[in-house]
């Protein structure tokens, strides 16, 4: 598991110590699927009462994955986009392993 460093910005909402820690709890389970360190950088925002906006951007070693996701919760919001980035990264993994296996032969 790898460390994460985490920076959260709230737009057009007041800050909440809850909303904050639901966040990142939930990005640190990406650091699953990396050996070193990562750089996040999550947006939570409120366009509407109906709109509620949730931004990630995820620095890893050489590629920046970005997701972003609106629900009338942000809650909800956070976790289709933590849903989007971990179903990224996996990709991302699955890919590289594809391409090291077909450079030996």
């Amino acid at each position: 598991m790898s460390e994460i460093t985490v920076s959260v910005t709230f737009r057009h909402i007041e800050p909440t110590e809850a909303l904050k820690h639901y966040a990142e709890e939930k990005i640190h389970k990406i650091g699953k699927y990396f050996s070193h360190a990562l750089d996040a950088h999550i947006i939570l925002a409120v366009d509407t009462k109906q709109r509620q906006l949730a931004e990630i951007e995820l620095h890893t070693h050489g590629t920046m994955i970005h997701g972003k996701e609106q629900h009338e919760s942000l809650y909800a919001a956070i976790d289709l986009v933590i849903d989007k980035i971990e179903r990224q990264v996996r990709k991302q993994k699955d890919k590289y392993k594809v391409s090291r296996r077909r450079t030996k032969a």
